[in-house]
């Protein structure tokens, strides 16, 4: 039996993602929260969803995982980050000053208050995504489909080739990120209705 398995750091809203999962996944599939090294090995699809504060997911991830292990087996399966697991790729955190996993070269900064007056923040709610490239995530999703975001931090990759897709809150900011057996998203598909779940089941059925 194939399993996907949705790592378990003690932050986010993990279970909403299995079930979400749940209802796009084949019978043969096993959906495994956890916080093993053991079942990251033996799984066919790796999961980081979550959302909360840079320092303390990697605090988290550091006091359950070794990292360099983590690291090493995240890098060999089909992986997607969601929110705060799209944001601990990236090299450093201007969030408490937090280094992360520097997996992809880039950092994490704030959204600020722009010329067209002050947003509000959290940025909570439906937004459009704008497509940049089209990726085996976004099958039968169209362009500017709206999902739902929750953060006030955003992902600045320094390589333009992996920005995916881009979201306007005050900034045009990148929204999904890509390269090889990695995809991570900043908006949320398990709380994104019908396209959230058929990105869900497109992660499912992509083939790195």
């Amino acid at each position: 039996m194939a399993q996907i398995s949705i790592i378990d750091y003690g932050m986010g809203n993990i279970h909403s993602v299995a079930k979400a999962l749940a209802k796009v996944s084949p019978k043969n599939y096993n959906i495994k929260i956890t916080k093993s090294i053991s079942d990251l090995q033996k799984s066919d699809r790796i999961i980081f969803p979550g959302q909360g504060a840079a320092k303390q997911c990697m605090e988290n991830l550091k006091n359950n995982f070794d990292i360099d292990k983590f690291k090493l087996i995240i890098s060999q399966k089909p992986f997607l980050g969601i929110c705060i697991g799209l944001q601990v790729l990236m090299t450093k955190s201007e969030e408490d000053n937090t280094m992360c996993l520097n997996v992809f070269d880039g950092s994490v900064k704030k959204i600020s208050n722009t010329k067209k007056g002050d947003i509000k923040l959290p940025h909570m709610g439906w937004s459009p995504v704008q497509i940049k490239e089209q990726h085996p995530i976004f099958k039968d999703i169209n362009n500017n489909s709206f999902f739902y975001f929750v953060h006030s931090f955003y992902v600045d990759p320094r390589n333009d080739k992996e920005k995916t897709s881009y979201t306007d809150y005050g900034l045009h900011f990148t929204s999904t990120i890509n390269r090889d057996n990695y995809v991570a998203v900043q908006f949320h598909p398990e709380k994104s209705s019908t396209n959230g779940l058929i990105l869900l089941k497109n992660f499912i059925d992509w083939s790195v």
